[in-house]
């Protein structure tokens, strides 16, 4: 008789049925599996927790955030043990061994997945992700708290919270990402300590921008050598600037823009300029006193006026509402990731990320079917009902995919 909490067996390992419901279809078992060899984490014995299953569960750790280890294992296998017996018992790990078992992965196969999965996912039909022949895009950063602990602190640093106060209650860490506005998709990331200003991590980000895009970025993320760096993908660009930044009056359109020039800022002497065009505007009704600055790399108005970049600009604000959607519905208000260690840091914030990736392309395939929008589709019933799945769909072979049946349940 088995003990309690185990699941008594006749046939095959429990932990190879293991799946992640609507997930799975995104990360299949042969994909991970393949990943995690390339890694060199394949096991050299039987486990209790093998590899594949502590990808998924990592993955799962970040659909159900703000439950403990043994909880999410839990949900990953009570569908399973109601259906048939195993060849061995299997029993949930204690928090203890997950820990070890996630340090034994470490992050590398998260970012392998990342990196293979992880594309912009619209179509020439998909509603709000073009402007003219561009994809749009956007790039931008933000910082998630991580637990307070010497290793932590050590690494990733935490944030003085000026006037003289006390530093932040928790250290920090660095995350920059490269989001496809229309359907809220990352496609690229990369996470760093707080002394890491986020221009650095985006001349990371850069080598998966490409011709046909159109990269938006605040005017946090600026500077000459990354606007060349970014130019030199060929991607065309629209970003803001600050009102300091000399921007002089070369030529004048008839649409309100005009043609001008940056240079470096130790270029004094203005001998290395790259041209660029400006659209200037106020918004009314609101800021009016604000001056906003764009510059472009589209330097023939008729490709794209004045009043087009302007309203398209606005849609840099779709990364602002993905990196929401990671952060305040995904991971819950007043996230802290719950990694002790740096590299368990990093692992957690690629299974954050490879989530939402997952959830939002279920959700733009769901969209197209039913020609909408896919912001139309609330995020927050799509990851709820990912939720759901994982429980009800547990039971089932990981190898098993419900494209269509999935697609019409979000």
């Amino acid at each position: 008789m088995p003990r309690p909490g185990q699941v008594k067996s006749s046939g095959g390992r429990l932990s190879d049925r293991i799946a992640l419901g609507v997930l799975t279809r995104v990360f299949p078992p042969e994909l991970v599996d393949e990943v995690v060899e390339e890694c060199g984490r394949v096991e050299q014995r039987s486990r209790l927790l093998p590899a594949r299953v502590v990808v998924y569960f990592v993955l799962a750790m970040c659909l159900f955030s703000g439950q403990g280890y043994e909880e999410v294992a839990r949900l990953l296998t009570q569908g399973l043990e109601r259906v048939r017996r195993w060849d061995k018992p299997w029993q949930v790990p204690t928090t203890a061994a997950i820990g070890r078992a996630r340090r034994r992965l470490g992050p590398e196969p998260l970012k392998m997945l990342f990196d293979r999965v992880c594309r912009p996912v619209a179509t020439q039909e998909s509603a709000g992700a073009w402007y003219r022949r561009w994809r749009l895009v956007a790039v931008d950063g933000t910082v998630f708290d991580v637990p307070d602990t010497d290793a932590n602190g050590s690494f990733f640093g935490r944030p003085g919270s000026g006037r003289g106060q006390q530093r932040s209650a928790y250290p920090q860490v660095r995350v920059a990402a490269l989001v496809e506005c229309g359907t809220h998709a990352v496609f690229a990331a990369a996470a760093g300590p707080l002394s890491l200003h986020e221009q650095q991590l985006v001349f990371g980000l850069l080598d998966r921008a490409e011709p046909g895009m159109l990269l938006m970025a605040d005017r946090g993320i600026t500077g000459f050598d990354l606007w060349q760096a970014a130019y030199a993908t060929g991607a065309d660009l629209l970003w803001r600037v600050r009102k300091n930044i000399v921007l002089p009056v070369l030529q004048s359109f008839d649409d309100g823009s005009y043609l001008s020039e940056i240079v470096a800022s130790k270029d004094r002497d203005r001998r290395n300029p790259f041209p660029v065009r400006v659209v200037e505007y106020r918004l009314d009704g609101r800021d009016e006193d604000t001056l906003y600055r764009l510059i472009t790399t589209i330097c023939d108005p008729d490709q794209a006026p004045a009043v087009e970049l302007a309203a398209l600009y606005h849609q840099r604000w779709e990364i602002e509402n993905t990196l929401d959607e990671i952060k305040t519905h995904q991971g819950g208000r007043q996230l802290v990731l719950r990694s002790q260690y740096p590299d368990g840091i990093e692992q957690e914030i690629y299974g954050f990320l490879l989530v939402h990736h997952a959830l939002r392309d279920v959700m733009h395939q769901a969209a197209c079917e039913a020609g909408l929008d896919p912001d139309r589709i609330s995020f927050t019933r799509a990851l709820n009902a990912a939720r759901r799945h994982v429980t009800a769909q547990a039971a089932l072979s990981p190898l098993a995919t419900h494209t269509s049946t999935d697609a019409h349940h979000l």
